[in-house]
């Protein structure tokens, strides 16, 4: 199964051109505006007509909020720019959506003293039920504080020279103790910070960052670059998450981590930390680097990876081995998005006996009817040996969700859930397969 693996990722390397990725610690979906041609009168959008006589309303819209498919098939330009608020697919299909006013975004912090020093503070309070536990942060079948987060930070900004900043975060809720530096247990940065079996809290960032021109560099506790999916909550299309992200790739590291925009289109990533998921103490040491590739407006790639050894307390012996992660995300329009992962793990212990050696395909598709809504689905093939048993098995999964936002501070995220697991290695509740009704919603501050 190795050789065909190495074999299906030297395929998928090559075809990945064709495709679309990027890896990213903030994976929030947004509407690609219309604003820009729409509110350009003089130029036809989606096959309307130009009108002139719209052009001062056009600009009020686009502060306002924006123009959105509605301007181009429902009515033309005007029926776009009366509405003031901004219009989505509501205005194209007898109000399907409505209009689409999420309103400003506010912030607890708005106003305070820090914003002199150029540091942001903000959160948010993520509160779900599942109807089923999955193992894969829903730790059980309830109504659950997910996470009630807090971050204060210091965004660099080299465009005068050099300049210094930083991040921290904290948070409380079930999600804590997945996000913790639990690779170096019983040790560890905040892996002792429970509060029961389910909740306890954590401290995921605390780094320093110093840059120069287009040259910055990371040191201390930071999240990790690999894959598509992430933990903070906001930056996800779904509320649950894929079997790739909660088995294969690391959360968080401890080390240094260099960044260098090449160009616009090329991103170079290179540091090293301690290992996986783990505190300020020693548990593992290895390279982490990557390459982001802009191949056109709408193509991304961004390979990543991750080799050396991963810890010696979470499988408590050695992991030593390799990683990589591939994302391709293509604007397949400007409403319409994709996105395809693939991810190699292969690590072995001290006398070279296998750990973990996992492979797996991820496809999103994401379609925002305007600012407010957007629906997708994810597909995932998981196939492992050593997670969840020592025997190769395939697992399969099937979510289907629906965004929401009422207002720019609330998101609302519904989903329904398939597994497929033939081998009843996985711990479906159901045995082969389960399915799992699911929401949250997210509050930010």
């Amino acid at each position: 199964m190795k050789l065909s693996k190495i074999a299906m990722l030297a395929a998928i390397a090559c075809a990945s051109y064709t495709s679309s990725m990027t890896a990213s610690a903030n994976d929030t979906i947004e509407l690609v505006s219309h604003c820009a041609a729409a509110c350009d009168c003089g130029e036809p959008v989606c096959g309307c007509e130009p009108v002139d006589a719209c052009a001062d309303a056009c600009a009020d819209n686009c502060d306002a909020g924006g123009c959105g498919l509605g301007d181009c098939l429902g009515g033309g330009c005007d029926g776009g720019c009366d509405s003031g608020c901004g219009c989505g697919l509501g205005g194209c299909l007898d109000g399907l959506c409505g209009d689409c006013c999420l309103g400003e975004q506010w912030s607890l912090f708005d106003g305070c003293c820090l914003d002199d020093c150029g540091i942001s503070v903000g959160g948010w309070l993520q509160y779900g039920y599942v109807s089923k536990a999955n193992s894969l942060f829903n730790s059980y079948d309830h109504g659950q504080l997910n996470q009630a987060w807090i971050y204060a930070e210091r965004a660099i900004d080299t465009s005068c020279g050099f300049d210094i900043g930083g991040r921290v975060d904290y948070m409380y809720g079930t999600d804590s103790q997945d996000t913790q530096a639990f690779g170096t247990d019983p040790r560890g940065w905040d892996n002792g910070w429970d509060n029961g079996g389910n909740y306890g809290r954590a401290m995921p960032q605390l780094y320093l960052e110093a840059g120069y021109g287009d040259l910055s560099v990371k040191a201390g506790h930071f999240y990790t670059i690999i894959g598509w999916e992430v933990v903070t909550a906001p930056d996800n299309f779904f509320y649950s998450h894929a079997y790739t992200m909660y088995n294969s790739e690391p959360f968080t590291h401890t080390g240094i981590l260099a960044t260098y925009n090449v160009s616009d289109n090329v991103t170079v990533y290179g540091g090293w930390t301690e290992g996986w998921d783990s505190g300020f103490d020693d548990n593992g040491d290895n390279f982490i680097g990557g390459l982001s590739v802009g191949l056109s407006d709408a193509l991304t790639v961004t390979y990543a990876t991750v080799a050396g050894r991963f810890g010696e307390a979470r499988f408590n012996g050695v992991e030593k081995g390799y990683m990589q992660s591939i994302v391709a995300d293509l604007a397949v329009s400007d409403n319409l998005q994709y996105i395809f992962q693939t991810d190699f793990l292969d690590t072995e212990d001290a006398v070279g006996d296998t750990v973990r050696n996992t492979f797996d395909i991820n496809q999103y598709l994401i379609y925002s009817f305007n600012d407010c809504w957007a629906a997708g689905g994810r597909f995932e093939w998981y196939n492992q040996e050593g997670v969840y048993s020592a025997n190769e098995t395939d697992i399969y999964a099937l979510t289907l969700g629906v965004n929401y936002k009422p207002h720019a501070n609330v998101i609302v995220r519904p989903e329904v859930r398939w597994d497929w697991d033939d081998d009843q290695v996985a711990g479906l509740e159901d045995g082969e397969d389960q399915t799992t009704f699911a929401v949250d919603t997210i509050f930010l501050f």
